[in-house]
């Protein structure tokens, strides 16, 4: 079965070694997804794999026959960015914006996890709804680096679209 990125059907490389992330900047050209330190600890190439979060240069490309990868330049519709990214441009959440298209990615896939009721070393109660506060998203967050120090910039952007106050808006609604 072949890839899907973005939505588009992509046939996966002759070459079993070609990394995910590989595979999307030198074959498919969407240079949003950054290499970084090509060891997995920065999450510069963090990429949505079914709406999960992976590291893209530690994953081979063939590992992910007949599933669906989303990167950066997939998760607007079209010309409306997705809310975290323009939460990202309201808040400064970058500086030179190297790490912005793993932390967005990261983000997305972070509350997917809160959704599943996922907890984190620092979740409190394993028994509770996990409340998205700064040092929760912080510990989530943490192996996307940002080398600029936009760190207080990224963790409002991201409580603004996920963080508890949004939960209060939306039951309030």
């Amino acid at each position: 079965m072949p890839l899907t990125v973005n939505g588009a059907t992509v046939p996966l490389p002759d070459d079993p070694r070609v990394s995910l992330l590989d595979l999307l900047r030198d074959t498919l050209h969407l240079s949003g997804t950054k290499i970084g330190c090509n060891q997995g600890a920065c999450g510069a190439c963090t990429v949505l794999v079914d709406g999960e979060r992976i590291v893209s240069c530690l994953a081979l490309a063939v590992q992910y026959d007949g599933r669906a990868v989303t990167t950066i330049e997939g998760i607007a519709d079209g010309e409306t960015l997705h809310p975290l990214q323009a939460a990202f441009i309201e808040h400064d959440g970058f500086q030179c914006g190297y790490c912005t298209p793993g932390q967005i990615c990261s983000a997305i896939g972070m509350a997917a996890e809160l959704e599943r009721g996922m907890p984190s070393h620092v979740t409190g109660d394993l028994a509770a709804t996990v409340v998205l506060d700064a040092d929760e998203l912080r510990e989530r967050m943490s192996g996307n680096l940002c080398r600029c120090g936009a760190h207080n910039g990224i963790v409002a952007a991201i409580l603004d679209v996920y963080g508890p106050a949004r939960v209060d808006q939306e039951v309030a609604a």
